[in-house]
């Protein structure tokens, strides 16, 4: 499964016999996931082809003489490219090479679940931001080999926050869950914060029910009542700018039970509710825009859907873009999961998918995901950004 991977910048520095070196930023999803030189990318690659042959892709070529700014730029899109199809191989990312060249990228540290080993797969961590309105938002998953305390240094501005969410889409899969006292209390917690933060909508006798169950402390009958509130399971965005069914509108997002709803906000203020069922979507596009004036980066994300009978591109443009992404390719890889199809989704996946009798994704329907990085390159000269510097060693 593709990840989307990116170089921002490019940092000139001096070192102390006096040559000179290229520190990249090697970025996950938007964020600064840790710095990197062209050597050492080059060493890893020469482990991951010593495991994995003729399935790595080609790595960027060394330079024997010196390297102008073309040269540079080239590089650099060379290695973002290489970065992007590394990861396409399940095998090279699910390797103790791969993770372990990350982790050690961002200074070795561990985060202790409190899971049954069989269970911690249903879990994973993410980057929340709490508002002043008392919204809830999202900001992207971790990466199984990233390490979060160092993220957040390169977060700070954000004001993020680590926690714990359950990482399926697929809401009778909690079931699996419900006799392991641990998963029941994170599934619980979870739910609860969910409805004080307004993300699921019950209706007036289910919020009695629920506030009765809370107060008595009964979790296993509260999961089961919430189950069938609406929106739960669902991974909710935040407001954004949509171009259905016209430019300029506004629009909810929920994510969830194999469909995106949008609660659109027409330029009249009326509003209309869509469900863009995920059977009749057929691929969809990640894209980095150029950064505002206040130099701020915008995210466009695009899918292909069939709208009685016509096939149309439809925006969103939302920090999310990414976590949206994420999102889909867990409902297609849960679908398959059931059709016993295997539990790995590649980013195309037409052959894998046309012969299934029991999803209800359509036969035929191929999947093709993209992702298409910044037209501008930042090269910079950055001393401040430095995320392991304000790492003490206490920290680690």
């Amino acid at each position: 499964m593709k990840l989307h991977f990116s170089i921002t910048a490019a940092e000139e520095l001096r070192e102390k016999r006096g040559g000179r070196y290229v520190l990249y930023s090697v970025c996950l999803e938007g964020f600064l996931l840790g710095k990197a030189r062209y050597s050492q990318l080059r060493r890893w690659d020469a482990q991951l082809r010593q495991l994995f042959g003729s399935a790595v892709p080609s790595f960027p070529p060394k330079f024997y003489l010196s390297m102008t700014k073309s040269m540079a730029h080239e590089r650099r899109s060379q290695l973002e490219q290489y970065l992007q199809n590394v990861t396409l191989d399940s095998n090279i990312t699910n390797s103790d090479a791969f993770i372990g060249f990350f982790r050690k990228l961002q200074q070795v540290t561990s985060c202790e679940m409190g899971l049954p080993r069989e269970l911690i797969k249903y879990f994973s961590l993410f980057f929340f931001q709490d508002h002043d309105d008392r919204a809830l938002s999202v900001v992207k998953k971790v990466a199984d080999f990233e390490l979060p305390y160092v993220s957040l240094q390169s977060m700070k501005e954000l004001h993020c926050k680590l926690g714990i969410r359950k990482w399926y889409m697929d809401p009778s899969l909690d079931r699996l869950l419900m006799d392991c006292r641990a998963s029941l209390n994170l599934l619980y917690m979870q739910a609860i914060q969910e409805v004080k933060k307004n993300w699921l909508t019950p209706t007036e006798g289910q919020m009695q029910e629920l506030e009765l169950l809370q107060k008595n402390a009964n979790k296993s009958k509260l999961l089961e009542l919430i189950r069938e509130t609406r929106f739960y399971g669902y991974v909710r965005l935040d407001p954004c700018i949509c171009d259905y069914p016209e430019e300029g509108c506004s629009a909810d997002i929920y994510v969830g039970n194999n469909e995106i709803n949008c609660c659109i906000k027409l330029p009249t203020n009326q509003t209309k509710e869509v469900s863009f069922k995920i059977n009749r979507l057929k691929s969809w596009q990640v894209t980095f825009l150029a950064g505002t004036e206040e130099g701020e980066d915008t995210l466009e994300f695009r899918f292909e859907y069939n709208d009685s009978g016509t096939w149309q591109w439809i925006i969103l443009y939302t920090k999310q873009a990414f976590l949206l992404s994420s999102c889909l390719k867990k409902m297609i890889s849960e679908h398959m999961m059931k059709a016993d199809k295997g539990p790995e989704v590649e980013s195309k996946m037409p052959e894998s998918m046309k012969n299934s009798e029991k999803s209800s994704i359509q036969q035929k329907q191929a999947f093709h995901l993209g992702f298409i990085s910044r037209k501008r390159f930042l090269v910079r000269p950055n001393e401040d950004d430095s995320v392991f510097e304000k790492i003490r060693e206490e920290d680690l």
